[in-house]
């Protein structure tokens, strides 16, 4: 269940070019997230109504951390912001990973889960942090920037093998994360995603050839942030049990979907 909370913000600063992090101090909404959530975190401007939904990259007892681009005047203020000042967040907020039912169902199907590979690009690189320090197994960790401005990389080296990849080349493999997987030869047994549509499509492509399970984290536009607007509307390949239509809202039945439920 989501809570609003006007959270003090506990540390604040930049990670590389555009890219920043808030250590919020919150009393509900840390205990209660998993892996994949996010929060909606307010301007305290108020001519500026709609939340900002920002995935949840770290969790810390009453802690946790997001990890944002600035892409416009909300997240340019979110950045100004220093520690000691107050936001209001609500959260946490969508469907996750529940690592537990996951691991469950593969095992079921093809046995026990021994690795597992995560894949996180530009700004979907955030959320993998708390997957990856959540799961139980040997981990392959593909990480896709643009160039050598990356950011969390100490962190993610301390939680599994790192392969990074840059489009241009400068870091690591020169090209895309499966350019990475194909030159490391990496293999897993189950996968976890989250990045730009062009890269989740291309990973969906990559599980369904390989027969590996997939589950990808969909990055859209939000308004609401709770389900109630339909802004965030994907399409799956089942019926809506209520709606009887082949959509699914992101905020809400997701960010967190398994790949085969999802028309990408």
């Amino acid at each position: 269940m989501s809570t609003r909370e006007n959270a003090t913000i506990k540390s604040a600063g930049m990670l590389a070019e555009g890219i920043y992090e808030i250590w919020f101090e919150t009393n509900e909404i840390a205990k209660q997230a998993i892996p994949g959530q996010f929060i909606s975190v307010y301007s305290n401007d108020g001519s500026r109504l709609l939340p900002r939904p920002i995935s949840i990259c770290e969790i810390e007892g009453n802690n946790l951390r997001i990890v944002y681009r600035v892409a416009g005047k909300g997240t340019e203020e979110f950045s100004k912001c220093k520690a000691g000042d107050k936001l209001d967040i609500q959260g946490p907020l969508g469907n996750g990973y529940d690592i537990d039912k996951i691991f469950s169902d593969i095992e079921k199907k093809q046995g026990k889960v021994n690795k597992a590979i995560l894949f996180g690009g530009g700004i979907g690189v955030p959320p993998m942090l708390e997957l990856g320090k959540k799961l139980n197994c040997e981990k392959e960790i593909v990480l896709g920037y643009r160039n050598s401005d990356i950011f969390l990389k100490e962190q993610f080296e301390k939680i599994g093998h790192l392969t990074i990849a840059t489009e241009d080349g400068s870091v690591g493999t020169k090209g895309n994360v499966l350019d990475a997987v194909r030159e490391g030869n990496i293999t897993g047994d189950v996968i976890f995603a989250c990045g730009p549509m062009p890269m989740l499509r291309a990973i969906k492509g990559f599980a369904t050839e390989n027969n590996i399970p997939c589950y990808i984290s969909l990055e859209e536009k939000m308004a609401c942030g709770i389900g109630a607007c339909l802004a965030c509307v994907c399409k799956t390949t089942q019926k809506d049990a209520h709606s009887q239509v082949n959509n699914a809202r992101v905020c809400k039945e997701g960010p967190v979907f398994d790949a085969k439920e999802v028309e990408i």
